[in-house]
């Protein structure tokens, strides 16, 4: 998921680390605890993606409420995600709660060929483990060409509130669009919400506010506390657009709910209560439409007029969704990952106990370490 757009200015941050040596940590940490080299390959790559990305709350953040999970039979170790049903273009899979980006990274891996064959693959997946940041999944699939739309509920949580409700009915519900240019990608990663549960809840622990009023009391009374949201009386987070505007996010959101859990199969009717997901996956290969060469001729025009049109006096150039992320990722690749200042003291505990060295930050802020390798679409891979 993304991270929320609301959050006022983070405190100090730690020194840059390796993103190489971050990912061998967050592995021998997943491996350790029970997974299989592949799962915690695919977990450990994708967690420092969304770090590499900007993506705080989605990245290492949350690789200790992962192997708490592990701990607690919560996420699935072993195995393979089961084929309820499919066709020539189209697989619905009941993942288990094994790791979500070991589940994801197959499904990509199953819908990409079926996509150039067929023009359009989709996946549908239901009880699987949390995705981390959906815009980590995005690239590798953009540079090949091909359009890729995912979007994911929780169906065990309830954070954000209907217009003019004042009681949780779905949770912040992301979406993310990969859309293939003749240069750099466009990679939408946003939610349906005004804010996350993952930058609320930490805002929450370091006793802090968002700089928007995008929560309410559970009097429906607009906040910037995110405190609110565990009070004896929860509030909830408001829909993307607010208190005037919020039918419009919400009517996004209602898209995600049917596509995801109606879809899939499994949803808010089963009353779930483990973390998890339920994930709508589909690839698009141009080719069978418009052509690769007319798709990305309008993608760059529309990319390049928008990012050279007018600013208002003194504002900043216009950008298109994930240039900043991008820009990002490739200064962190050289010169190290700053981690949000709470992720490795909460991660200290578990590598004491697992016997796992915890990585040394870089020894200069101009060190260049090595380029990691990059996640791309990866195998369980559901077979035909």
């Amino acid at each position: 998921m993304c991270f929320a757009f609301f959050a006022v200015d983070s405190p100090a941050l730690n020194s840059p680390y390796p993103a190489p040596a971050l990912t061998r940590f967050a592995r021998a940490l997943l491996t350790k605890s029970g997974l299989s080299s592949a799962m915690a390959r695919d977990v450990a790559e994708i967690l420092v993606e969304g770090d590499l990305l900007g993506k705080t709350t989605h990245g290492l953040q949350l690789l200790a409420p992962y192997l708490q999970n592990i701990a607690d039979g919560k996420m699935t170790r072993t195995g393979r995600p089961k084929i309820i049903k499919r066709s020539a273009a189209t697989l619905l899979l009941d993942a288990r709660y094994l790791p979500g980006p070991f589940v994801l990274r197959g499904a990509i891996g199953w819908a990409i060929p079926r996509a150039k064959k067929h023009g359009v693959a989709t996946v549908a997946i239901r009880q699987c483990h949390h995705i981390a940041c959906l815009q980590a999944f995005l690239q590798p699939v953009a540079d090949r060409g091909l359009v890729m739309l995912l979007m994911c509920n929780d169906p065990a949580v309830a954070s954000v509130a209907a217009p003019g409700g004042v009681e949780g009915v779905c949770s912040p519900d992301p979406v993310a669009v990969g859309i293939p240019t003749t240069g750099q990608p466009i990679l939408i990663d946003t939610t349906t919400a005004s804010a996350t549960n993952g930058m609320v809840a930490r805002l929450t622990r370091e006793k802090r506010k968002l700089s928007s009023l995008v929560l309410q009391t559970a009097l429906g009374e607009p906040t910037d506390d995110p405190s609110v949201l565990i009070a004896k009386l929860p509030g909830t987070i408001l829909p993307l657009g607010g208190l005037e505007q919020g039918y419009k996010g919400f009517a996004f959101a209602v898209m995600v709910e049917a596509l995801t859990g109606a879809l899939a199969g499994h949803g808010r009717a089963d009353k779930p209560t483990r973390w998890g997901a339920s994930i709508f996956l589909q690839i698009i290969d141009p080719k069978f439409f418009s052509g690769g060469a007319a798709f990305n001729r309008e993608t760059t025009y529309f990319a390049k007029t928008c990012r050279q049109s007018k600013t208002r006096p003194h504002g900043s150039p216009v950008r298109m969704p994930g240039d900043d992320a991008q820009a990002r990722r490739r200064q962190q690749l050289e010169r190290g990952i700053i981690l949000h200042p709470g992720i490795m003291p909460a991660l200290q505990p578990w590598a004491e106990k697992l016997g796992v060295k915890i990585p040394k930050p870089l020894p200069a802020a101009d060190a260049r370490p090595k380029r990691g390798r990059e996640a791309g679409s990866r195998k369980w891979e559901a077979r035909s």
